[in-house]
């Protein structure tokens, strides 16, 4: 059993305390204010100090005087003394700064965190998690949860599976880490509400459709791609399907059933182009009919049918082309695309933007801008122009580019007739 010190009594504990708490401080320590103290502490305290009455209640002590008192009674420092009795000393001033270095550094991780760089507009979402604090008591368990957190988003759009399956193939095989009401799941819905425009859901009926928006649990037969012009080489049912719609001059609409069983695909003739909407591929297809090169729509935000198809054209080897609005949800849905898929941006740069708005010069407002990654003046032209540019307006010069994948067609270089 260990003994207790010479100075572990009663009457002096109020004493201990204070002085523990002001050592632990960090900071010089000249005075020490105890209290308020019983008249068993004063006339401890008084005995202790060899004073010739007894200090008030609330007595302010010397350190110095303190010091020489304690070396008196037993030959020991102040701070040896509370350690022996208290515990060890803290340093909250090397402690706080520590937590600071450590919270800064948690943030420029997560801000600079690829998917996050990738998809800019994920930067509100960082924001906003660094405003309200760390959201799990420290630094190092805050980082845990939100690489947690970064696992599931770039995993999505996922390929239909149910939340459970996503959550066990992504999480080591928890398949509740995504459960309703979770702090996980609850940082992954408010990154995709930011992502996808929406306000947080409040509603468990509004959290299962934000994560049917990624893609999650996913109809397989509603979920469906466009695309035109695709001849691919393999004799796959897929790759059959879309060379008689390609050499019939017709879209072909591919649900994500037919995408996950494809058989062979082969390769692509030629590169891939991708619009964000249908009536450009509309147009494409009423210009070139049965010569259209191969041209993919996301209609809006992709789902998780048009990311596979457009996953599975690059691992046969295509080239990817993305092309969509410019307008401040166009810029993250491409931002989505290219981050998704590998595409590289086809005539998304700050110079396509600035020669297209003349086209239109009372055009409507971009809306909430957020960084394009590929051309950080894009964005910045934006806000300087505060037009937006929708697809349809430059159609023919998106067309022209592609009638040079088909050379030799007269349907390719007749100009566009206007839908209907």
């Amino acid at each position: 059993m260990t003994s207790r010190h010479t100075l572990d009594l009663p009457g002096l504990l109020p004493l201990w305390h204070a002085v523990h708490d002001r050592l632990s401080s960090g900071r010089p320590v000249s005075r020490v204010r105890v209290g308020p103290l019983d008249d068993a502490g004063r006339e401890a305290l008084a005995d202790l100090l060899g004073l010739d009455r007894l200090p008030s209640a609330e007595p302010t002590i010397r350190l110095a005087q303190l010091e020489a008192a304690v070396a008196d009674a037993c030959g020991r420092p102040v701070r040896d003394v509370v350690t022996a009795i208290l515990g060890p000393i803290r340093d909250r001033a090397a402690e706080r700064e520590r937590d600071s270095i450590q919270r800064t550094a948690l943030w420029d991780w997560l801000v600079g965190h690829e998917v996050v760089t990738t998809q800019p507009a994920l930067t509100e979402w960082v924001t906003h998690l660094r405003t309200n604090g760390l959201v799990d008591g420290s630094p190092d368990r805050t980082r845990s949860l939100l690489a947690s957190a970064l696992t599931v988003l770039a995993a999505l759009p996922s390929d239909g599976e149910p939340l459970p399956v996503l959550a066990a193939r992504v999480l080591d095989g928890d398949s509740h880490a995504l459960d309703d009401g979770t702090r996980l799941s609850s940082l992954v819905l408010r990154a995709l509400a930011v992502l996808y425009g929406t306000d947080m859901p409040d509603s468990a009926q509004g959290r299962r459709a934000l994560w049917g928006r990624a893609g999650v649990a996913d109809d397989e037969l509603s979920s469906t791609v466009l695309a035109a012009g695709l001849r691919l080489g393999g004799d796959g049912p897929v790759a059959r399907i879309a060379r008689i719609s390609a050499d019939a001059g017709h879209a072909v609409s591919l649900t994500l059933a037919q995408l996950r069983s494809p058989g062979e695909l082969g390769r692509s003739a030629g590169p891939v182009h991708i619009a964000e909407n249908p009536s450009v591929l509309a147009l494409a297809i009423r210009r070139f009919g049965a010569s259209c090169p191969p041209l993919v729509c996301t209609s809006g935000w992709p789902n998780t049918a048009v990311i596979h198809l457009l996953r599975q054209l690059a691992a046969c080897g295509a080239s990817l082309h993305y092309h969509g609005d410019f307008d401040g949800e166009g810029i993250r849905i491409a931002a989505h695309v290219l981050a998704k898929t590998g595409a590289v941006p086809w005539r998304m740069a700050a110079e396509d933007y600035r020669s297209a708005v003349p086209r239109i010069p009372a055009g409507p407002d971009p809306g909430r801008l957020t960084p394009a990654p590929w051309d950080p003046a894009l964005s910045d032209a934006m806000a300087e122009l505060r037009t937006a540019v929708v697809e349809e307006v430059i159609a023919d010069v998106l067309l022209d580019d592609l009638a040079g994948r088909c050379p030799g067609s007269t349907a390719c270089m007749t100009s566009t007739p206007p839908l209907p």
